[in-house]
Formats: structure tokens, C-alpha cells, sequence
């Protein structure tokens, strides 16, 4: 699964999918240096800026805890200031984007160095899809997945 970079105008980069429940993360690690640019949005971008929906991170994502989390695989592989970072983010809720934008982050990162990134991805969880998802609504519930409805005392 050794994917090659990418070229568009001259400007490499991998890309990968992330998912989480019903969002959709697409990331791009842009390979950046003294001869190469990257835009995003019309914005020229260098290595260690992250775009979230063609937004700088810190105006999208409020919380620090939050932009730590969906980072996280650049800081475990060391890779946090290598490549200007642009992710595409669509349906679901904010928790679930946040997963999808790590996961997406993660499989990136693997198709760049499959060999000295993989283990420690791994190890951390962050390569495998969290398979869980809203349970289906079920007939005769009263809207509800689960809940049963009430039967009369008498």
C-alpha cells in the first residue's frame, strides 16, 4: 500500500482519508522548502501552518486541548514543523471530525515513511477506524433506538 506523492503544479504532497462515524476528514501533508510553496485558499503556506476547511487552525479550533488532540500523530512521529497541513472536514459532530481529522493525520504519516512511522502510529491506536457507530432506530420504540415503550398498569 506504498503510495507515491501526489504532484499538482508542481507541488507534492500525500493525501489520506480519515474517518469517524459519519465525518470525513480529508488531510494533506504538503512537502514544503527553500523551492517549493503550497496554497490553500489562495494562501501561500509554509511547513508547520495547519488549514482546517481553509481556515488557520487557531481561528477553527478554539480549544487547545482539542487542536493536541487531532495533531497528535505529527507530535508522536516528530513531524510537527516538517509539512504545512491542509484537512478537509465534512459531516458528523465536532468529536467525531476531531477523530476523523487524527485518523486522517495517521494514515497520511503512514504513506509517507510506512517503515519508521507504522509501529508507533499503531501502538498509539491511531491507524485502525473506530468501527462504532449510532445504533439504527428500531420499530416500535417511540423514536428511540433502544427505549421501550410503556404498557398500561390496568
Amino acid at each position: 500500500m506504498a503510495k507515491a506523492a501526489k504532484k499538482t503544479k508542481d507541488v507534492q504532497y500525500y493525501e489520506a482519508v480519515g474517518r469517524r462515524k459519519l465525518s470525513v476528514a480529508r488531510v494533506r501533508l504538503y512537502i514544503t522548502g527553500k523551492d517549493k510553496t503550497a496554497t490553500v485558499a489562495g494562501v501561500k503556506v509554509k511547513e508547520g501552518e495547519v488549514y482546517l476547511n481553509e481556515k488557520p487552525l487557531a481561528k477553527s479550533v478554539a480549544l487547545a486541548y482539542d487542536r493536541e488532540f487531532m495533531l497528535q500523530p505529527l507530535k508522536l512521529t516528530g513531524n510537527e514543523n516538517r509539512f504545512a497541513v491542509s484537512i478537509r472536514v465534512r459531516g458528523g459532530g465536532p468529536n467525531g471530525q476531531l477523530e476523523a481529522i487524527s485518523h486522517g493525520l495517521a494514515r497520511a504519516l503512514d504513506i509517507v515513511d510506512s517503515a519508521q512511522y507504522r509501529a508507533t502510529l499503531k501502538d498509539a491506536g491511531l491507524l485502525t477506524r473506530d468501527p462504532r457507530t449510532r445504533e439504527r432506530r428500531k420499530v416500535g420504540t417511540g423514536g428511540k433506538a433502544r427505549r421501550v415503550k410503556q404498557s398500561p398498569k390496568r
